[in-house]
């Protein structure tokens, strides 16, 4: 671990390579699991305003839940996060005629609809941030279900830090980001 301005990061993300692979896990983070995406407090907000003009690139059943349980929901550890449908997938999530998940708030996103791309906990995967008061944790977070995306990582080079730069940076910043950089060519000089 080492600290960079007000937060610790673990080494894994610069020492472990990652590049999802989609043909291979077909999106199964989007619906693998017990709890839903982990959201900011203002990400409630902006699902709040945007839900009706991602709606209709929504499936029927995320849907239903979104309606039922609401736009977010407080997860069983007391944080925020986005509602399941079958108790495991992401209501926001759709599929592909492959069966590959993806993600409707992207898609909105992705077609001009809408100007936030997703819940940053989604865009930085598999980099997972704590907050903490005085510091925020920054780790990398080892699943099975992305071991395909650990060997893909490692064959073309990426490491974690690198695969997730565009989220980093809008986490916490270009300076942050070009701070950490600098620790990482030291890191692996050293």
């Amino acid at each position: 671990m080492f600290q960079l301005g007000k937060t610790i990061v673990s080494e894994e993300i610069i020492e472990n390579d990652f590049v999802c692979n989609l043909n291979a896990c077909k999106g199964a983070c989007c619906v693998d699991g017990d709890a839903g995406a982990p959201l900011e407090d203002k990400e409630t907000e902006i699902l709040v305003d945007i839900y009706s003009k991602v709606k209709p690139f929504l499936r029927p059943e995320g849907i239903a839940e979104i309606e039922k349980q609401g736009a977010f929901i407080r997860g069983e550890d007391g944080e925020w996060e986005t509602p399941l449908v079958n108790g495991s997938e992401c209501a926001y999530v759709t599929f592909s005629d492959n069966g590959t998940a993806k993600c409707g708030l992207e898609e909105a996103y992705d077609q001009g609809v809408t100007n936030w791309k997703k819940p940053v906990s989604c865009h930085m995967y598999p980099v997972r941030v704590r907050e903490y008061t005085e510091l925020t944790a920054v780790n990398y977070h080892k699943w099975e279900i992305c071991d395909a995306a650990c060997s893909l990582g490692g064959e073309l080079k990426v490491p974690v830090y690198k695969f997730v730069k565009e989220a980093l940076i809008r986490k916490f910043g270009k300076k942050w980001y070009a701070d950490l950089e600098k620790i990482a060519e030291e890191h692996s000089n050293g």
